[in-house]
C-alpha cells in the first residue's frame, strides 16, 4: 500500500496530508522541540534522548538547537507520535512499539516477541532492509525515523508471586506494552500499558500485580525491589529493544543535507552508546538486587512454550496487512541469517569461555 492510499483510509490522513513545510530563514539557528515518552531523568531511556539531542546540538555548530520536553511537559508519554505528525512538536524520542495502534509494524523497530537481540536488530537495520522499512512506514505518517537507543535484552519482570505455570497469567494484572503485551493477553493476563514514570506507583498500590520495565540497572533505579522480591531475568518479549528518534518529515525535509545527516548520525551513535550504557550497568545492579534479597528466577519450559504459541498467534493476526507482512518477512530473513553465524561463533565461544574460566 502506498502512502496516498493508506492516508485515504485512515483518520490520521487528513491531518498528516495538510502539514505545511515551515519557512526557515537562511543563516538563522533553528530550535527543534523534542517530546519524549520518558520522565525526566528516567535511567537509560531519557539518557538516550539527551545524548541524541546533545550530539545534534554539538555537531550542527549552533545551527540546530534541540530542546527536550520530558513526558508530561508538553504532551503525555503516549501522545508524542500525534504531536509530531500534527506539527505540534518537531521530533520525538520513544519506543515505537508504543504506537502499534497507529500501525502494528512499528513494533519491529522496538522489539517483537521471540525477536532479535540488539546486535541482530542492528544487522537488519543498518545492513539489511530495516532502515528502509522504518523509513517507508514513517512516510505514511509524515515522519523521518531512525533508531536512537537500545536497552539490550530486557528482563521477564517483577511479580508479586512466583510463576509456576502458564495458568498463573490468567487474570494477572501486568504491565507490558507492544506485541508482547498482546501475547500475554492470549494467556488471560489483564495487560496494562503504562508510561515508565507511572509504573512504580501502580505496582505499589496493587493496581498491577507485576511489571516488566527494562533490566536490573533501570529497574533498580525505579525501585521495584522495594515492592516485590520475585524477579525473572529473561523475558520473551524484548530481547533487544530499540528506541527511536522520529522527526516531522516536512521539518526534516526543510533542513540542509548536512543537518539531516547530523540527525541520522547522532541517532546511530545514541543507539550504540545507550546499549553499552545498559549492558555496562546491568551486571553490578543485579548483584546489588540479589544482595538485597531479590530472588532471581527463570520461567519454566512450559511457560516459554506458552509464550511461543501466544506470540505466533499475535503475528498471524497481523499477516493480512501487507505492510506488516513485508516487514515481518524481511525481519525474519535477516534474523535467520544473523543468528546462524552468531550462534556458531560467538555462542560456542561464550559457552567454552564460561566452562574454561568457571
Amino acid at each position: 500500500m502506498d502512502r496516498r492510499s493508506f492516508l485515504k483510509t485512515t483518520a490520521l490522513g487528513g491531518a498528516t496530508a495538510t502539514l505545511a513545510a515551515p519557512a526557515i530563514a537562511a543563516g538563522h539557528a533553528r530550535t527543534l522541540t523534542m517530546v519524549t515518552s520518558w520522565g525526566r531523568g528516567l535511567a537509560g531511556v531519557f539518557d538516550a534522548a539527551q545524548r541524541a539531542a546533545d550530539s545534534i546540538n554539538a555537531m550542527s555548530d549552533g545551527s540546530l538547537n534541540v530542546e527536550i520536553k520530558a513526558a508530561g511537559e508538553l504532551v503525555g508519554a503516549f501522545e508524542v507520535f500525534d504531536a509530531v505528525t500534527s506539527g505540534q512538536a518537531d521530533m520525538y524520542h520513544a519506543a515505537d512499539y508504543y504506537f502499534v495502534n497507529q500501525h502494528p509494524g512499528y513494533a519491529f523497530f522496538t522489539s517483537v516477541p521471540f525477536g532479535m537481540t540488539a546486535q541482530e536488530l542492528a544487522n537488519w537495520y543498518y545492513h539489511g532492509d530495516g532502515m528502509a522499512q522504518h523509513d517507508q512506514l514513517g512516510e505514511i505518517f509524515g515522519l523521518k525515523s531512525f533508531l536512537a537507543g537500545n536497552t539490550g535484552a530486557q528482563a521477564g519482570g517483577w511479580f508479586k508471586n512466583e510463576i509456576t505455570g502458564p495458568g498463573d497469567f490468567n487474570g494477572l494484572k501486568f504491565r507490558m506494552p507492544g506485541l508482547g503485551g498482546k501475547a500475554l493477553g492470549k494467556l488471560g493476563a489483564s495487560v496494562q500499558n503504562l508510561p515508565g514514570a507511572e509504573v512504580y506507583q501502580a505496582l505499589a498500590s496493587g493496581a498491577i500485580d507485576g511489571t516488566e520495565w527494562i533490566g536490573p540497572w533501570a529497574d533498580e533505579k525505579a525501585g521495584f525491589q522495594e515492592i516485590t522480591k520475585f524477579y525473572y531475568t529473561a523475558g520473551f518479549h524484548e530481547p533487544g529493544a530499540g528506541l527511536s528518534l522520529a522527526t516531522n518529515r516536512d521539518v526534516f525535509d526543510s533542513l540542509t543535507p548536512a543537518q539531516q545527516k547530523i540527525i541520522e548520525i547522532a541517532s546511530a551513535e545514541a543507539h550504540q552508546w545507550n546499549l553499552s550504557q545498559f549492558l555496562n550497568n546491568n551486571g553490578a545492579a543485579l548483584q546489588r538486587l540479589q544482595a538485597g534479597g531479590v530472588k532471581v528466577l527463570e520461567f519454566g519450559d512450559d511457560v516459554w512454550d506458552a509464550f511461543g504459541s501466544a506470540s505466533d498467534e499475535v503475528h498471524q493476526e497481523n499477516m493480512g496487512d501487507d505492510i506488516y507482512k513485508g516487514i515481518y518477512d524481511s525481519y525474519q530473513a535477516s534474523l535467520k541469517a544473523s543468528s546462524s553465524w552468531i550462534q556458531n561463533a560467538e555462542g560456542v565461544y561464550r559457552a567454552q569461555r564460561d566452562r574454561v574460566l568457571g
